[in-house]
């Protein structure tokens, strides 16, 4: 298989591509050329922000395409067009963003999603990624794939939202537990998403697909529970409530990340229908396989991880872990 990925040298993209080289694809990167592609790719550079910033993907026939953009549709809108004779197939990862929220729980791919202009210069996520998406199926119709993905997590991770709880967990003592902690939660290991990508890419599998961890595949406690464990720290959860949360004034999703109290948003982020990726033969590795590896990978490179310029920080401000702790640690 001759796999064109654009992208390919950070976190999904990078997962990609190396389980690509693994099955003995021919793989090409295409990308701006600031990070290393993984070894065993070829590869071509280029801006697809500048002008004749794709140049280089002039000339060149491949099998597939996956691309991971997630900014302006219209990058993706011209990528695809100029791709439309060349390639196969075109796999593009989306998210579960895309959907119009409030979604009712347990919802799939047929709720309706967010109005988009796949030639627009960028408005927001959901707008953005699902133009790419209108983008990709213009050209590509039924030669085209959308990988919904939800929250993402993994090795290499450049959002900080599980290396942000290990490397909490990892300094010890009391430390706040958004509860409660059987509360469900649905993400994909990137390396997952990248199987499947590839996997359905290569079955000729077509359309929307939501891509994230079936229903009761993992809780925060189960999580929380996997990070004290590969730290190997004296930390010890401190269940709160979601009334005490809002109390204190701390955020869901950014400030603790991963977790959302029940209700919408909840539903929105962590109760969307899967069956559709099950049946075309989705795997999610066990939530402790995914901890440990980032563990192992956060360590190598010293403990920070990278951050994507576009995407804000997370995790508890200063002061905050005080509030949400006060008067509790003692009981």
């Amino acid at each position: 298989m001759r796999l064109l990925v654009l992208g390919g040298t950070e976190f999904v993209g990078r997962a990609v591509v190396e389980d690509a080289l693994e099955r003995g694809w021919d793989v090409t990167v295409f990308h701006r050329g600031t990070r290393t592609a993984p070894p065993g790719a070829a590869v071509l550079h280029g801006d697809r922000l500048a002008e004749g910033g794709l140049a280089e993907l002039e000339k060149g026939e491949w099998d597939a395409a996956v691309d991971t953009w997630s900014a302006a549709p219209r990058v993706v809108n011209e990528s695809a067009l100029l791709l439309a004779d060349r390639v196969g197939r075109y796999s593009y990862v989306s998210s579960c963003s895309v959907y119009a929220y409030p979604s009712d729980p347990g919802s799939d791919e047929t709720w309706p999603t967010v109005r988009a202009d796949p030639e627009s210069d960028g408005t927001d996520y959901p707008a953005d990624k699902r133009g790419g998406e209108l983008a990709v199926e213009a050209v590509f119709g039924d030669r085209s794939l959308s990988a919904r993905a939800g929250l993402v997590l993994g090795p290499h991770e450049n959002i900080g939202r599980l290396p942000w709880w290990l490397n909490r967990i990892a300094r010890g003592g009391p430390f706040p537990a958004p509860g409660p902690a059987d509360l469900s939660i649905q993400y994909v290991d990137a390396r997952d998403l990248a199987a499947w990508t590839l996997d359905a890419t290569a079955a000729r599998v077509s359309g929307p697909h939501n891509l994230v961890s079936p229903a009761g595949h993992a809780t925060m406690g189960d999580l929380l529970a996997a990070c004290v464990e590969v730290t190997g720290s004296d930390a010890e959860p401190v269940w709160l409530t979601p009334e005490r949360i809002a109390e204190a004034g701390v955020e869901p999703w950014s400030q603790l990340p991963v977790w959302t109290p029940p209700g919408e948003l909840h539903a929105a982020l962590h109760d969307n229908d899967v069956s559709r990726a099950l049946a075309t033969g989705l795997r999610c590795r066990p939530v402790a396989e995914t901890v440990a590896d980032t563990w192992e990978w956060l360590v190598s490179i010293g403990g920070i991880a990278p951050q994507r310029p576009d995407r804000p920080r997370v995790g508890l401000p200063d002061g905050a872990e005080e509030r949400l702790l006060a008067g509790l640690t003692r009981d």
